[in-house]
């Protein structure tokens, strides 16, 4: 759909402000998404995901479809929330545990009750693993993992060549291997 989103951010640069609606619809859910697993918090990752559309509401002037546009509002996502990590260095108001507390979404299943558990312990473990990661290193892995970007898409968004974009996710998964070795001897 890159041709309806250049199409949209043209409309909305003309004045018609219903075309953000359309952007948001198509773009809110992958966001948000997003932001949730570089935060680990849905209350932040929404309020990121809304500023995200009002900066880009604010700019609609200033794009240019030269890339694709999910590089665009990615790049926006990722400044708000490089800004958002700074303040929170200012002005800490959390654990890292109570940030991963949150868990990842469980299906439902009629599994034993022990083998649940033990899912929702090991699914934490990985979330604290990643969690724990460098920001630059968290950042290509959740692209790439979660958003399905591919090398070039997110070269864009982290401003970086597509080389580093591989190391930076070599090292991710390097890392996580060291940080997870347990669970896999248990």
């Amino acid at each position: 759909m890159p041709d309806a989103d250049a199409a949209a951010m043209q409309r909305l640069a003309k004045g018609d402000d219903l075309a953000l609606n359309e952007i948001m619809a198509r773009w809110q859910d992958r966001l948000a998404a997003f932001l949730w697993h570089m935060t680990h918090d849905h209350t932040t990752a929404g309020d990121l995901a809304q500023e995200t559309f009002v900066r880009l509401y604010q700019h609609r002037h200033r794009y240019r479809p030269q890339a694709a546009f999910s590089s665009y509002l990615f790049r926006i996502a990722r400044h708000l929330l490089a800004n958002h990590w700074r303040w929170q260095k200012r002005h800490p108001a959390a654990s890292l545990d109570s940030l991963t507390e949150g868990g990842l979404d469980q299906p439902a299943t009629t599994q034993a009750p022990d083998e649940s558990l033990s899912q929702a312990e090991t699914a934490r473990e990985v979330q604290r693993a990643i969690a724990s990661l460098p920001n630059e290193l968290r950042e290509a892995l959740v692209l790439f993992t979660y958003q399905d970007l591919g090398y070039r898409q997110m070269a864009d968004i982290l401003d970086c060549s597509e080389k580093a974009v591989e190391t930076r996710l070599y090292r991710a998964r390097q890392l996580l291997k060291e940080k997870l070795a347990n669970l896999a001897q248990g």
